[in-house]
């Protein structure tokens, strides 16, 4: 069964990001009855510190040396996500913007799979090459305030640049970006900003 991998990066119930993830994935269902959905919540899920034998692991990969067993055994939580996440035929990620960046927990998950021989390689006369396979990948990303025209009060979106090179860097390059915001604010605004990134989620959904 083909599967959709959900990367839920906000730690709140009642996020916005969570909010429009429910109603791209109510409309994906019906489009595509066929999918599984694999719902990956970070912050429940456990995501090993990048220190100790997984650290010395990939560092002895690179220099081409043999793993130790208990590099091996490390070696492993970060191969098991990497697969997790080639296994997928569309990926959606949903999260809020913080401190104009990403949160700590979707960084810490770019961290463990971002491995050499696992997500890319590297090549002398190419340089990085990706290893992973592109596939539809949807990015929701909530935020205070309105990054829709640029910055806003004079605050830069970091967030949409990151993640487009991350996904890019492992083959993931058919990347659609759909922002909600501003979050923050007199209802008015953020009830239409809600309403338009709610509408847009919809189509998308019906051709993913």
């Amino acid at each position: 069964m083909p599967k959709l991998l959900h990367l839920a990066a906000s730690p709140r119930a009642d996020s916005e990001s969570g909010a429009a993830s429910r109603v791209f994935l109510d409309r994906f269902r019906q489009a595509r009855p066929g999918f599984d959905i694999d719902e990956m919540n970070l912050w429940r899920e456990h995501l090993p510190e990048f220190d100790g034998e997984i650290l010395q692991a990939k560092y002895a990969r690179m220099a081409g040396r043999a793993f130790t067993d208990a590099q091996r055994a490390a070696f492993a939580v970060a191969e098991r996500m990497a697969v997790r996440l080639d296994l997928a035929e569309r990926v959606l990620i949903s999260t809020p913007m913080w401190n104009f960046g990403i949160p700590y927990k979707l960084k810490h998950w770019l961290d463990i799979i971002n491995q050499p021989g696992l997500t890319f390689r590297f090549d002398a006369a190419s340089g990085y090459l990706p290893l992973l396979k592109d596939r539809p990948t949807l990015v929701i990303l909530s935020s205070g305030g309105d990054f829709s025209t640029g910055m806003s009060r004079g605050r830069t979106d970091l967030a949409t640049p990151y993640l487009r090179e991350a996904l890019r860097f492992m083959g993931l390059r058919d990347v659609t970006f759909v922002a909600i915001g501003p979050t923050s604010g007199p209802a008015a605004h953020t009830g239409a900003a809600r309403e338009r990134a709610h509408r847009r989620l919809v189509e998308i959904a019906a051709r993913f």
